[in-house]
Parts: structure tokens; C-alpha cells; sequence
């Protein structure tokens, strides 16, 4: 995080690409982290939790960084913000109640979406392509997140509700 921050801070042509090859590598190293507990059977509760954090340290990065470049609006940067501050303090209380509630894959096409969606808006003004808007598609993007990130959301807080009302987690 620190490293694409500290390059797209001033988004030059090369620095706007380095920054844009920094975040794709930051979200796949994580994408092949959890595939890789996975299939070892590493898979912890406090690896459950804390990864989702670390996505979040990313994504929010990029984020208030292209409403700082004006490539999103801040309102869009801020519904994601606080959608992602809810549920993971939702997940915390249900975690210190020993209730995990693990991503769901609207979840998980969010985090795509997102992840691709700043990419390709870091890379706005460093790259072109014939016949492609890159802030139509980047910002496109992110508004396909943003639907999945309101489902998702909607199935945390279900599962929420039904462990509370089936183990009493907030009594």
C-alpha cells in the first residue's frame, strides 16, 4: 500500500504504470494467499479476519487517491468506505462471539471489480487505447462493484441477524 501510494501521489506517464503494476501485484499476491491456505488447510480465524482488512487497506488507498485526481467522485469513494467500515465491524462482533461470517462470492466479484476498476483508472492519463474510454470503463467498473457491494452487503447483514437470533450474539 505504502509503495503504490508514494508513486501515484504524483501521477506522472511511468509513475501512473508503476503504481497501476504495484496495486495488481498487491491484490494478486493476496488473491493467491487465500488459494494457497486453502488448499493447504491453513486456514485460521485470525487469517479470516485480518485479510479482508488488508483488502481493505488497498482498495480505500486507491480509492481516496482518484477522488484526490478527481478520476471518481467522492461520494462513490465514501459509500465503499463506509460500506467496508460496517461490515467489518460487524464481522468483528460477530468474530468476538465466536461466529465467523466468511466473504460470500458477491463479495469476492466486488473486490474484482474494484481492484481492476482503480487499476485501470491509475493507469487514466498513462495509457490509451483505440476506440476504449478508460474513465468510462474504470468508473463503470466500479459502479458494477458498488451493486455487488450493496448485495453483499445485504447477505452480511442477514447472516448477522440469523446468528444473533439463533446464538443470542449480541445478549
Amino acid at each position: 500500500v505504502p509503495i503504490y501510494v508514494i508513486l501515484f501521489l504524483e501521477p506522472t506517464v511511468y509513475r501512473s504504470i508503476f503504481a497501476a503494476s504495484v496495486f495488481a501485484i498487491a491484490a494478486l499476491t493476496d488473491l493467491l494467499d487465500g488459494h494457497l491456505a486453502r488448499q493447504r488447510g491453513q486456514v485460521t480465524k485470525v487469517g479470516r479476519l485480518l485479510d479482508p482488512v488488508a483488502d481493505k487497506f488497498l482498495i480505500i488507498s486507491g480509492l481516496i487517491l482518484l477522488v484526490q485526481f478527481q478520476r471518481i467522485e467522492a461520494w462513490l469513494a465514501i459509500a465503499f468506505i463506509v460500506r467496508e467500515l460496517g461490515i467489518t465491524g460487524l464481522r468483528a462482533v460477530a468474530a468476538a462471539k465466536g461466529v465467523i461470517i466468511d466473504a460470500g462470492k458477491h463479495g469476492k466479484y466486488k473486490v474484482v471489480l474494484q481492484v481492476i476498476g482503480i487499476i485501470i483508472l491509475t493507469l487514466q492519463g498513462a495509457v490509451a487505447f483505440p476506440f476504449i474510454n478508460i474513465h468510462l470503463l474504470g468508473t463503470g467498473l466500479l459502479y458494477l462493484a458498488l451493486m455487488f457491494s450493496i448485495i453483499s452487503a445485504s447477505q452480511y447483514l442477514w447472516e448477522f441477524w440469523q446468528a444473533r437470533v439463533n446464538k443470542n450474539i449480541l445478549e
